[in-house]
């Protein structure tokens, strides 16, 4: 094991403990975490799959809401429980060492404002699977599928509340399917790309649990990459925690 301490951000103060012999987070999780809405009544949010931390340490620059998180992973949940005591988080941070599946018999259902999830992006025999059992994990669908983790959602929730998920757009069709059999309708979408005239790469959505459906609003494309290979202003001020 190589655990080190880093910076989460380029907000000073904000640090994340990781392993590099496992997966370290990655800028999707960023991504994602600035994606969502808090309001002024959010109270509670979840995050199903934390990892290490990162999207649940980004939203305490946003909101004062309490938070949990759910990490299967013993090894990656010890280093979670170490960030939000490093930054000082734990009267902000709850985390759970247990399967995202019937989560809600344990952490309660109905009753939280936003869900969110960075989830394990492939199928079973869609990819290669890696020598690292905690990689094959985190990347693919081992323990969790896409539905697990969308159903759960959807049993967490409130009714109004806010899902959201980073995940690839070859997926978006099955996606839309599993939201709407488990009563979230998509009401933000916003593809990310890593430059321009390249395919997207990953897709960020929000939906609402139990609300009328309605028009579908995309935003516009985010782009990662100028064309120097440097990260175009809006990821840098992602990054910098400029866009909170």
């Amino acid at each position: 094991m190589a655990i080190v301490l880093n910076e989460l951000l380029g907000v000073p103060g904000l640090k994340i403990y990781q392993d590099t012999d496992y997966l370290i987070f990655s800028l999707d999780s960023i991504l994602l975490a600035s994606f969502v809405k808090t309001l002024r009544q959010t109270k509670k949010i979840v995050d199903l799959g934390t990892g290490n931390g990162p999207i649940l340490l980004y939203l305490t620059l946003k909101t004062k809401a309490l938070m949990t998180g759910i990490e299967i992973q013993s090894h990656s949940y010890e280093l979670a429980l170490k960030s939000v005591k490093e930054n000082n988080k734990e009267d902000q941070i709850s985390l759970y060492n247990k399967d995202i599946k019937n989560i809600n018999q344990i952490i309660g259902k109905n009753i939280y404002d936003i869900v969110i999830s960075n989830p394990p992006f492939y199928k079973l025999g869609e990819a290669r699977l890696n020598d690292k059992e905690s990689l094959n994990i985190a990347k693919h669908e081992v323990l969790i599928t896409l539905e697990d983790i969308i159903k759960e959602a959807s049993l967490l929730l409130k009714n109004g509340g806010s899902f959201y998920l980073v995940h690839r757009p070859s997926r978006l069709c099955e996606i839309f399917s599993l939201l709407s059999k488990y009563h979230l309708e998509p009401k933000r979408m916003r593809l990310v790309y890593p430059k321009v005239n390249k395919s997207c790469n990953h897709v960020l959505i929000e939906a609402k649990k139990n609300v009328n459906p309605a028009s579908l609003i995309v935003l516009e494309p985010l782009i990662v990459y100028n064309n120097d290979d440097k990260w175009t202003d809006e990821v840098l001020n992602i990054y910098n925690g400029k866009e909170i």
